[in-house]
């Protein structure tokens, strides 16, 4: 088989889609990743603020009452940085699927030609299979006329 470049575009589109594919995939485990830590941290934070209602009821120091408060505060900041994080992760998933979708568009263009390519190849030989059989055909029954005279 001849070399084709079309061919070589398909085959280096194929691994840039793959590649896209791979990128997608670990940006939205790592946003998935990043959301779990913001379910638990959300979690975590509402866990500490019954515990500190359910003191404050029982009657508490102002020491340990500063120590929740404080714990509190560290939470929310832990839970903005992460809100943060997965909003960056969000945009990087939205960047990867088009790109994704984009070297899936071109390899699929890629492989219309390539197929269109295909089916022009076939059809030429089956033209010239028929111009063949059809060239046969005639001299066998050039042949018969002439030998029957």
């Amino acid at each position: 088989m001849k070399f084709n470049p079309l061919d070589a575009l398909i085959e280096e589109s194929r691994k840039a889609r793959d590649k896209a594919g791979r990128t997608l995939a670990e940006d939205r485990r790592s946003q998935q990743q990043t959301a779990k830590q913001l379910d638990t941290l959300t979690h975590y934070k509402q866990e500490y603020r019954r515990r500190l209602h359910d003191a404050l009821m029982q009657g508490m120091d102002v020491g340990l009452l500063n120590n929740y408060q404080s714990f509190i505060h560290s939470l929310d900041d832990a839970i903005g940085c992460a809100g943060v994080r997965l909003q960056q992760h969000s945009t990087k998933v939205s960047v990867s699927q088009q790109s994704w979708r984009q070297q899936q568009k071109q390899l699929s263009s890629y492989d219309t030609l390539a197929s269109r390519r295909a089916a022009r190849e076939q059809l030429k030989q089956v033209r010239q299979e028929q111009r063949h059989a059809d060239e046969a055909t005639n001299n066998a029954q050039a042949r018969q006329r002439s030998g029957g005279r």
